[in-house]
């Protein structure tokens, strides 16, 4: 007997992405001179394997800074 299932799919884009490291930046969560692969204590692991592939499809290598992953910060009070 086989049993159809729909494997969980979720789709994150390199601006999410952004925006998620970004908030944990802010936060003092990480540091922007952390490899972008601490980002995955943050984030569960059945959805690290899609940030994953989309950080690879942008050229991103997991040992790279975050802030390179954010680039550079506006600050509004300068």
């Amino acid at each position: 007997m086989s049993v159809n299932t729909v494997p969980f799919i979720s789709y994150y884009s390199l601006g999410v992405i952004q925006d998620e490291a970004r908030r944990l930046v802010q936060k003092g969560v990480v540091s922007r001179q952390q490899p972008i692969y601490t980002l995955c204590q943050y984030i569960p692991a059945r959805e690290w394997v899609c940030i994953e592939c989309e950080l690879e499809k942008c050229d991103f290598l997991l040992r790279d800074r975050i802030a390179d992953l954010i680039g550079r910060e506006e600050w509004e009070n300068d």
